[in-house]
């Protein structure tokens, strides 16, 4: 995204939480960004295509500092995943994103609530995955109900006691208890084997999904988790981490994923991959090599 448009999304998004969506004009934020209307209809065909794009920059802010937390970490660190709670729980504070979903369920445009549907469905999705590092592999096929609980909890929890406290400091302890919490669940869930749904249906839920389906998605996710947690800290670690994001987006979420990035993506961890990455990344070929053969046959 160029400097100009990321600009006007800034802009708007401080315009959105100030105003509000629907009280600003385009006229509004052409002047508050200091555009001309035919700049904005080049980047936007709407406002509500802005306000998805304010959706996506700060999803992929969120995911940049999540990110950050794993270089050199142990994906199965409990401790990591509740500082990326605390982190989420501050980012999505700090940028208003309930003042903008507030926004969209007064709305009457299906396409917003459809669009965040799809936001908050891989919210969910991040969780069942950190899940999936965190917890043995007998507790997987309930760790999707286990995780729409735990958001369950988490919210109310945080809503209920800042009733009480009203002080951003308790957040932690919130966090700490609902994650400890949710530990004892997953046994207990296990051990009952009790299941609600079956975390094929994310497949359903996500249909922009690869065709390849849950089980070649949680295959790459546990490749990558490895390799990240591999990396120690440094000044080009971020960059392996994004290199390594940017290869399971590709092949996850893209319709149409660009086998010559992948492959270039991929060309250059192993130019600089050490030797204790190298099982690691011999899997992530393989994955890749298996992944296109299937494409160039679909």
């Amino acid at each position: 995204m160029n400097d100009r448009k990321q600009h006007v999304i800034t802009k708007a998004h401080q315009l959105f939480v100030e105003k509000g969506f629907q009280a600003t004009s385009i006229i509004d934020i052409l002047d508050y960004s200091g555009i001309s209307k035919g700049t904005f209809y080049n980047y936007f065909s709407s406002k509500n295509e802005l306000l998805m794009a304010i959706f996506t920059s700060l999803g992929q802010q969120i995911d940049e500092e999540r990110n950050k937390l794993l270089i050199g970490q142990d994906p199965a660190d409990i401790e990591i995943f509740i500082q990326q709670l605390e982190l989420q729980m501050d980012f999505n504070r700090r940028n208003k994103l309930l003042t903008l979903f507030e926004e969209v369920f007064v709305s009457n445009d299906p396409t917003l609530k459809q669009y965040l549907k799809g936001f908050q469905l891989r919210h969910l999705q991040w969780i069942y995955n950190r899940f999936l590092d965190l917890f043995k592999k007998s507790h997987h096929p309930y760790l999707l109900d286990c995780a729409i609980m735990f958001l369950g909890m988490l919210h109310h929890n945080i809503h209920y006691h800042f009733m009480v406290q009203e002080k951003d400091s308790s957040l932690k302890a919130v966090i700490r208890f609902t994650v400890e919490r949710v530990v004892k669940m997953v046994d207990e869930v296990e051990s009952s084997r009790a299941q609600l749904l079956n975390p094929e249906i994310l497949n359903k839920w996500l249909p922009d999904c690869n065709k390849t389906g849950l089980a070649y998605e949680k295959k790459l996710h546990h490749i990558v988790s490895a390799l990240k947690k591999h990396m120690n800290e440094g000044a080009d670690q971020l960059e392996h981490v994004e290199l390594l994001d940017f290869i399971q987006e590709e092949i996850i979420h893209s319709k149409t994923p660009r086998k010559f990035l992948i492959k270039s993506a991929l060309s250059t961890l192993k130019e600089i991959s050490g030797d204790h990455w190298q099982t690691d990344i011999q899997r992530l070929q393989e994955f890749i090599e298996e992944f296109l053969l299937e494409k160039s046959y679909s």
